[in-house]
This record gives structure tokens, C-alpha cells and sequence, in this order.
């Protein structure tokens, strides 16, 4: 059974003090030069060795008028001794790091219908105003990143709100429009004043079930009039194969307006119908731990955030 530290020999712990001085003088073997690398005087560096050596119940150097040689039990607890003082040096960087805002790691999770049109101005934004944080992506569905969260093994999330989850706080970023996307030749397509009740009876595609996405479109389409468990024409595991359905002719589908251009832009099948005012419209906020040690970091990144993405067709926040 092992014994704590604390239960052996005088029941002290050694100090941090002690294994500096007890370090420098196994580096020096001189008790001068010793006492002038730490800025300690002789007398005092001294007493920290001998009261270290009290406290630890073993002799660790020995002295003779000439010099100082470290004792067998010295050699093996000096490398003891330089290791713990090296883990408290780290132990101070990292809680200086700690202090520091943006910096260390930031561990983002991402919905995959926001990753591909959000993530460059993220990116961007942590490149220029940010270069000492480590940013790390997650692409996830909106369950696994709450679990994440919850966990610890995310630190903030980007994705569609309200979530109606406990325990989290959002910084609403931005409302985006949903917009119409059909074959070229749909009679809705190019239109600028579609009612929602066209929604009723369109042959619509939507995404894989899991995708929140698909479950803000359901509640778009039912708020329009369309019966619940309307027959869905075809689904799919991303907006990219959603698109290129809808170019094949299978029928519509909504996007959100930030994912019209990367989405549509290089098909001339398509074409795009705009909803009447009021505009169905999602929101998308950071997400965070209530009571988040990071909580005023996030809450500046989110400001920031909100400033770059100005120039993206969206309604910014506040």
C-alpha cells in the first residue's frame, strides 16, 4: 500500500522554494553560484536545502569545505525535482494562456447545412483578428452537437435556433430567407411574389431525417396549409444531391439564402422563386454552455462574427 507524502518522515510537504534551491544547487554544485541563478541569498538557499532534506528524511548533498557533491538519494530526487518544477512552470504558462481572450483551443461545432457557406468568413475571421486561437471543426447534426456541448467535447456551436434545450445560451448571429429553388422551366421559378400556400401541393424534396433542416422546412410547409405527412417526393443526405434532384426535374426544394449561390451557381437548370413578404426565415446563432468559463469571449466573438457577415444576403442580429 502506498503511503502519502504528507504521512512520511516530518508530515511536510516540501515547498516550491526548497526544490529551487535544492535544483540549483544539483546544477551548480556550488552554493554561490547557486544562490546568485535564483536571486537567493546564500544563507537562505542553505536553510531551504537543509530544510528540504529535514522534510524529505534523506541526506541529498554532501559538504566539504572545498565543494559540493549531490549523494546517491541527491542524484535520483534532483531529476524528481527539475521535473516538478518544470510541470509548475507549465502549469503558469497555461494558466496565463488561460487568461488570455482567444487563445488555446476552440473547439466549433457546425451543422452541415452552415459549414459550407459560413465556415470561410469563420475562418477568416480567426486568421486575421485572431491568430493565436486554435480553431477546431466539427461538422455534426444539431443532437450530436448538443450532446457534444454537454460533454465538454465541444466548447460553442454554430447552427439554427430556437433548440428549446436546457442549459445552453444563444447569440443569435443572423435571420436568412428560404428561398424556392426549381427546374428551370417550373412555373414558379424566377418569381418574386410566391405565396406560401404554393408549398400545399408542390412535389418537394427535403433532406435525410436527422437534418434540422428538413424539420424547419416541415414546419414551413405546415404552417403553409400542406397536410401533415404529405408524401415527401425524394430526400437526400445533403443540400448539394437536393439540388441537383431538383435540376433533374424531381420536383422542389427549399434553401436557405446563404446556400443559393454556392449551391445553384453553376447549373443553368435551375431556377430560383422568391416567397412573399413575410418570408419564411431560419436563424442561426453561436451556441454556448450557460455559465461558460469562456462566457465573455464568446459573447465578443459573436459581435464579431456579426460584423463580417454583413455583405451575406441575411438580417444581422440586434
Amino acid at each position: 500500500m502506498l503511503v502519502p507524502l504528507a504521512a512520511r518522515g516530518s508530515g511536510r510537504l516540501p515547498s516550491l522554494a526548497q526544490l529551487r534551491a535544492f535544483a540549483a544547487v544539483a546544477d551548480t554544485l556550488h552554493f554561490r553560484d547557486a544562490a546568485a541563478a535564483i536571486g537567493m541569498s546564500q544563507p537562505a538557499l542553505s536553510g531551504a536545502v537543509s530544510a528540504l532534506e529535514e522534510t524529505l528524511g534523506v541526506q541529498l548533498l554532501e559538504r566539504t569545505t572545498r565543494k559540493v557533491l549531490l549523494s546517491p538519494a541527491g542524484e535520483r530526487l534532483a531529476a524528481r525535482a527539475r521535473t516538478v518544477l518544470e510541470a509548475v512552470g507549465e502549469l503558469m504558462e497555461e494558466a496565463e494562456a488561460a487568461r488570455a481572450p482567444f487563445t488555446g483551443t476552440l473547439r466549433l461545432g457546425v451543422i452541415p447545412t452552415v459549414a459550407p457557406y459560413l465556415l470561410p468568413t469563420v475562418l477568416r475571421l480567426v486568421r486575421d483578428r485572431y491568430p493565436a486561437l486554435d480553431l477546431q471543426v466539427h461538422e455534426e447534426q444539431t443532437s450530436s452537437l448538443l450532446d457534444g456541448l454537454g460533454q465538454g467535447r465541444l466548447d460553442l456551436l454554430l447552427l439554427a435556433v430556437p433548440l428549446g434545450a436546457p442549459g445552453v445560451t444563444e447569440l443569435p448571429l443572423f435571420d436568412e430567407d428560404f428561398v424556392l429553388v426549381t427546374p428551370r422551366d417550373h412555373w414558379l421559378g424566377g418569381r418574386g411574389d410566391i405565396p406560401r400556400e404554393a408549398l400545399r401541393e408542390l412535389d418537394l424534396l427535403l433532406l435525410d431525417e436527422g437534418h434540422c433542416l428538413r424539420d424547419q422546412a416541415l414546419d414551413i410547409c405546415r404552417e403553409a396549409g400542406r397536410e401533415t405527412g404529405a408524401p415527401v417526393t425524394a430526400s437526400a443526405a445533403g443540400l448539394s444531391t437536393l439540388v441537383q434532384l431538383v435540376a433533374g426535374g424531381l420536383g422542389v426544394t427549399l434553401l436557405p439564402r446563404t446556400a443559393l449561390r454556392v449551391e445553384t451557381g453553376r447549373n443553368d437548370q435551375l431556377a430560383t422563386g422568391y416567397f412573399a413578404d413575410p418570408a419564411p426565415a431560419r436563424r442561426i446563432a453561436l451556441v454556448m454552455r450557460t455559465g461558460a468559463a469562456r462566457q465573455r469571449e464568446f459573447t465578443a466573438f459573436a459581435e464579431a462574427l456579426r460584423e463580417e457577415l454583413r455583405p451575406l444576403p441575411v438580417r444581422i442580429a440586434g
